[in-house]
């Protein structure tokens, strides 16, 4: 199976090439990428734990999925592809905000990531992908911020990152 390739931007979004996933994130380049947020009814955001096998972060909680688009993808079929992927659910997604984050691994990897925010909203239960996920949770984002700030250990860097510069935004 041939390797997955990134998207390398410049700090505009405008594409500037492409290349393997790995070199991107261990040359540290900055390359686009989404994540995705669904809400339910209750206002409450949908959370995913990684896969214990997972070569980065595992174990720890992120966001409801992320992921990076492909070539001649746009954000909304990205988010969608790896929604169904990882959570085994589609739903509508709206493009929200974006913005460039930075966020090094322990072991030496780095996301350099200009992120778009996507959002949506689903009552059901996921059907998750063993390979991409362990567990899921509902949380307001006022019980995410406050677990993140008592608990920042089992968040993922990249969502620590994402959900605040979010959250901001949300907030004003």
């Amino acid at each position: 199976m041939q390797e997955e390739k990134v998207i390398l931007v410049n700090e505009n979004d405008e594409q500037i090439g492409l290349m393997p996933k790995m070199e991107a994130h261990e040359k540290a380049l900055l390359h686009r990428a989404f994540s995705v947020f669904i809400y339910n009814d209750q206002n409450q955001l949908m959370l995913q734990q990684r896969a214990q096998s997972k070569y980065h972060s595992p174990g720890l909680w992120t966001n409801t999925c992320c992921s990076h688009q492909r070539e001649g993808e746009s954000n909304i079929e990205a988010g969608k592809r790896r929604l169904q992927e990882e959570m085994g659910f589609s739903t509508d997604l709206q493009d929200t905000v974006s913005f460039i984050y930075k966020a090094p691994f322990d072991n030496g990897l780095t996301e350099h990531e200009f992120d778009h925010i996507l959002v949506g909203k689903y009552n059901g239960e996921p059907e998750l992908n063993s390979d991409e996920a362990a567990a899921y949770k509902w949380l307001t984002l006022e019980e995410v911020r406050t677990d993140m700030q008592v608990n920042p250990h089992i968040y993922t860097a990249w969502f620590k990152i994402i959900f605040m510069k979010y959250y901001q935004t949300i907030k004003q």
